[in-house]
């Protein structure tokens, strides 16, 4: 561990969110606030492995709180998991005399992370992730925007569909984790939510959801798929099959990942950013900043990766019964 830091570089990992800039801009300027100088880190760990390190000052992260992505880019890197490269990527930021390391990023960049501060590099990670599944935190850089760009796109597509009085199967984003598909099935209506975290397979049952609730006068029915199930297409082939009822697919996709940040995800960003560097000049390492119970906290990394999460079981309830508008 550095017994005092004077540079500290920052890096963003994994797939990029809405908020990533306002968190390294924040990281920027409360640094030279306290006397540090900073250094970019362009594509992640990757960039750090071939060296693509760049000084920063206040002016190159000016005009840049708006933006979606990350000015830094990002990319995965699968290097990262073979030690050889962990201690590379350690020597490089060494010889660049970075000796305190920002990461913004998921729990496989927190690996990182962890793994670089055994070599004498102090180490904090933000996380940055629009799929909200990281154990420690209540609040990721990016979901927010994320959930609202999909929500968005749903109450468009509802629209179309009631009027040509169409099934529609949404599909979003989220392999492993399902909330930006709960908190849109509970703020779009959704009459069927599927998540990777507790769907069944069971497409019986959304055939006869769909057909009970035409018999009753429904005139459209939506189901938001998370992209963990996916098949999107083909399971609207089955069911129009099934019931008769023209069934469409649309996939949000990467549109999730873009766009000008909320007003949460940046003021969010920027208090984790800050607090990061604060972090660092109070001599601490291999820690993670996270949110809950309406406060900014920071976690052990070893503890924060040996956290599990799963959906929130009253909101996954919630949403069954709020949307469950056939037996009028």
């Amino acid at each position: 561990m550095a017994d005092k830091v004077n540079t500290i570089g920052v890096l963003t990992s994994g797939g990029d969110a809405p908020g990533m800039n306002a968190a390294i801009r924040a990281v920027v300027r409360q640094a030279i606030a306290r006397g540090k100088k900073v250094k970019g880190i362009r594509r992640g760990y990757a960039g750090l492995l071939s060296g693509e390190i760049i000084d920063m000052d206040a002016h190159s992260v000016s005009e840049t709180i708006q933006r979606g992505g990350t000015i830094l880019q990002t990319a995965r890197c699968l290097e990262m998991l073979d030690p050889e490269y962990q201690e590379k990527a350690a020597k490089n930021a060494i010889a660049a005399g970075i000796d305190g390391l920002v990461v913004i990023g998921g729990d496989g960049s927190f690996k990182g992370a962890q793994k670089i501060s055994k070599f004498g590099i102090n180490t904090i990670g933000l996380p940055g992730t629009i799929d909200l599944d990281i154990a420690c935190t209540e609040y990721t850089i990016g979901f927010d925007t994320a959930v609202n760009t999909a929500m968005e796109a749903i109450d468009k597509v509802r629209d179309t569909s009631t009027s040509h009085e169409r099934c529609s199967i949404i599909e979003v984003m989220g392999r492993g984790a399902g909330y930006i598909a709960l908190w849109c099935g509970i703020a779009n209506g959704a009459e069927d939510v599927l998540l990777p975290e507790r769907y069944d397979y069971d497409e019986q049952r959304l055939v006869n959801h769909i057909i009970e609730g035409r018999k009753k006068g429904k005139q459209h029915h939506i189901i938001i798929n998370a992209e963990g199930i996916g098949h999107s297409t083909s399971m609207a082939k089955r069911i129009e099959a099934a019931t008769g009822i023209e069934t469409r697919a649309t996939i949000l996709g990467h549109m999730q990942r873009g766009g000008s940040p909320t007003c949460k995800d940046r003021v969010y960003a920027s208090t984790m950013g800050a607090m990061a560097v604060d972090l660092l000049c109070e001599g601490k390492t291999n820690r993670v900043v996270g949110y809950r119970h309406g406060e900014f906290v920071d976690f052990d990394i070893d503890e924060a990766l040996a956290m599990k999460k799963d959906v929130d079981e009253y909101q996954y309830q919630l949403c069954q019964s709020l949307n469950n508008d056939y037996k009028y």
